[in-house]
């Protein structure tokens, strides 16, 4: 096995662990202030692209040949799409924290270079195998959100450096949001549950219709929201984009109760079932906001309840599902790495034995808890609330990411 999705997975993790370290120093108090400054610019693309992004790129360089049952297209791509991405998203993160336009400018550069192979070596695997369906559609969709989401920060730098393209920026900053979250988690999550899920499951024989179904809503939601940005018609139109991705979610969820129908296994561990525990609580949340927001699309602009929908979504569903599956795929792929080949042999320790379930359980449930109080505290708009809440989330979070990294050292 190649040790390139250790390099991101390991990598991730730091990136999770120094993300909720900066929030312990700050007491979560940078969500209390103007996000689009530079702290709030360093702690959003901390988490997006050091932790989450980081740990899902390791993650598809792994398991794309578990969906395919072919190798990725060039290793040598994707060793050179860490050093860039890396080396691009540190200059980043320090650009932010000096206030130093050449340093982003320069480092972001970087960074998306590394996402442009990131793009060419998916593509090239993906059309290599032409193997298409919801799954593999779903990756190149992300895929491809992805670049685009690099590619529109890339704009956005040049319009805030040489000024060209007044009022261009507010349309390009929307757009790339939308694409960044909803394109790039949203179709890599629902797409990868579709192979992962009935795997931890061991379902079988159920139907395949509602991913399709999901795989077009999803799609439209993310084209339309995008389309509502940079032409500025929002008026209903991005309310339209909220209806189309809250009917994705209600088929999303409902096709996770397909495969829990036809299961063979009755636990599939604790990380899998909580994965399906905030799809649901998502979907919940998405047709509440959906409703709330029918009085008026401006209603979903206002500052309060984007900083509440990005921790519900972020925080929330693209975090805690993330953290769910490497819950299973960090000591699979470690067991496989270190004993698959010595498999039945004494002294070889049993999969199952990585990690406790337990410690994962609690661990998750905890993390439930503190964000339920941080989401809360923004909710009332009460910034004690947001402290206890965020502090809470940020040492158990740091506990159970360490737990997870353990199982390197057995």
């Amino acid at each position: 096995m190649s040790r390139l999705p250790f390099l991101f997975i390991i990598t991730g993790i730091f990136g999770f662990v120094m993300y909720h370290a900066f929030s312990l120093l700050s007491l979560t108090g940078w969500l209390g202030d103007e996000l689009r400054g530079p702290e709030g610019w360093f702690h959003a693309h901390l988490f997006v692209l050091g932790w989450a992004t980081m740990l899902a790129m390791g993650a598809i360089y792994q398991l794309i040949h578990v969906i395919l049952q072919s190798n990725i297209y060039s290793l040598l791509l994707g060793y050179c799409h860490y050093f860039f991405f890396t080396i691009g998203l540190t200059g980043m993160l320090y650009g932010f924290i000096r206030g130093d336009v050449h340093w982003i400018a320069g480092s972001a550069t970087l960074a998306l270079i590394g996402i442009l192979l990131f793009g060419w070596n998916m593509a090239v695997t993906l059309f290599r195998a032409s193997q298409w369906n919801p799954v593999t559609i779903s990756a190149a969709c992300s895929c491809l959100y992805l670049v685009l989401t690099g590619l529109s920060g890339m704009l956005m730098g040049l319009n805030f450096a040489f000024g060209q393209w007044n009022g261009l920026h507010e349309r390009l900053f929307g757009a790339h949001i939308w694409m960044g979250t909803l394109g790039w988690f949203g179709m890599l999550i629902t797409g990868f549950s579709y192979k992962m899920l009935p795997m931890f499951y061991l379902s079988h024989n159920y139907s395949i219709r509602l991913q399709k179904v999901v795989l077009y809503l999803w799609n439209a939601a993310v084209i339309t929201g995008v389309i509502a940005f940079l032409t500025g018609i929002k008026d209903g139109l991005l309310w339209f984009a909220l209806l189309l991705l809250s009917a994705a979610m209600i088929c999303y969820v409902y096709h996770l109760e397909q495969i829990q129908e036809k299961r063979h296994k009755k636990n599939p561990g604790p990380g899998i079932r909580w994965s399906v525990y905030v799809s649901r609580a998502f979907a919940v949340y998405v047709v509440a906001l959906l409703i709330y927001s029918a009085q008026g699309t401006d209603l979903l602009l206002h500052p309060r309840v984007v900083l509440l929908s990005g921790w519900v979504y972020l925080g929330g569903w693209v975090s805690l599902t993330i953290l769910g599956y490497a819950s299973k795929i960090v000591p699979f792929l470690w067991w496989t790495h270190k004993y698959g080949k010595q498999a039945g042999r004494p002294g070889v320790p049993l999969m199952a034995g990585m990690l406790s379930e337990r410690y994962v359980q609690w661990g998750i449930i905890a993390m439930v808890g503190g964000s339920l109080l941080l989401v809360s505290g923004i909710l009332i708009n009460l910034a004690e609330v947001m402290m206890v809440g965020g502090t809470i989330l940020s040492l158990i979070s740091i506990a159970y990411i360490a737990n997870i990294a353990l199982v390197f050292k057995r």
